[in-house]
């Protein structure tokens, strides 16, 4: 009876274009949209120079991430097939990661302002101190090679979790609590970016460092990443606390199943280092840490709750999940587990 219902409510001839799009159209999708929608406007008032390139960049990823919709969510593609899965899976995720890359010419577009001093005041009035500088004593060649290597880790961290949970996992409900809080993490610390923008200690505090940072292989590399694809003033709040947090947070809520139940507690430290590493080589600034800590979380909580509520209203409107596994052609159909 499912499978007749399912039939019937994504054949092409039951119901118009406009209506069946609509009808699938997620909760991700609409946030997406939404945090694109919100980067063009920021860039429409803001104060800075190359805002007509900066928009034109943005006007390309949203082009990318609605024609994928389109294609899918309409059913122009059939829905439930590798095809259908894989270009949204692609395009969606290609659209926002490719978004931060243009960050270095987005948020001095948005303003050239920079609220460091503001930053660095407050931690000194909430914390006391601020972990970059009190560390600087600590500095060496060994322990700068050590944190280097965490915080270049954070790229396959990314990659580690990222590919193999859209292009192998099974679960549907899983991968929709998964999908969306990369989503929350990803699109909210973009944007607020341009609402606290900063340099970092590196840049604010170079007066108060006494120690030059040097290290190897990975320092090197560290700096050569940042120098060539860094946003520059992506500070607050710190992405490589909030998704590295958010792999461990998420790996601890499903600790019970494979892999997660082998890879949860490597992973948290792995985390805790990468979260070190931000603060040690002058990246952020304390409660950079602290705002992407919080993300995290909330993404966690709130990514589970949304997916939840949303399986259940498309289940009673006959709408396939927001995520289908990936069905191979060159495998044999499994049955899907919900």
């Amino acid at each position: 009876m499912t499978q007749l219902l399912q039939r019937e409510t994504f054949s092409p001839t039951s119901e118009g274009w406009t209506a069946r799009f609509v009808k699938n159209l997620s909760v991700q999708d609409w946030w997406i949209g939404l945090y694109f929608g919100l980067l063009l406007f920021a860039l429409a008032v803001g104060t800075g120079p190359g805002r007509a390139e900066a928009a034109q960049r943005v006007g390309i990823d949203l082009l990318v991430f609605a024609v994928a919709v389109a294609l899918t969510r309409g059913g122009v593609l059939k829905h439930g097939s590798f095809a259908n899965g894989l270009v949204y899976r692609l395009s969606v995720f290609l659209a926002v990661f490719l978004s931060y890359f243009q960050l270095r010419t987005i948020l001095p577009a948005v303003s050239m302002r920079a609220v460091d001093a503001d930053i660095l005041a407050f931690d000194l009035r909430v914390f006391g101190f601020e972990p970059s500088v009190a560390w600087d004593r600590f500095v060496t060649p060994v322990t700068t090679e050590w944190f280097a290597f965490f915080y270049f880790g954070y790229f396959f961290f990314l990659i580690a979790h990222i590919f193999p949970m859209m292009l192998a996992a099974r679960d549907k409900p899983m991968l929709a609590h998964f999908s969306f809080g990369i989503f929350i993490v990803f699109c909210t610390g973009h944007l607020v970016y341009m609402l606290v923008p900063g340099w970092g200690p590196y840049h604010h505090l170079a007066g108060q460092f006494h120690n030059e940072l040097r290290g190897g292989v990975f320092w090197g590399l560290v700096k050569e990443a940042v120098e060539a694809g860094g946003a520059q003033k992506d500070i607050f709040p710190s992405l490589h606390t909030a998704a590295p947090t958010y792999f461990a947070l998420f790996s601890f809520r499903y600790r019970h199943r494979a892999p997660f139940k082998y890879t949860w507690l490597p992973m948290a430290f792995f985390a805790s280092q990468i979260i070190g590493a931000t603060m040690f080589l002058r990246w952020h600034y304390l409660i950079d840490i602290f705002a992407g800590m919080t993300l995290a979380a909330t993404a966690v909580v709130v990514s589970g709750r949304v997916m939840a509520w949303e399986q259940k209203r498309r289940e009673a409107w006959g709408v396939l999940p927001t995520f289908l596994p990936l069905e191979y052609p060159w495998s044999k159909a499994s049955p899907k587990r919900d």
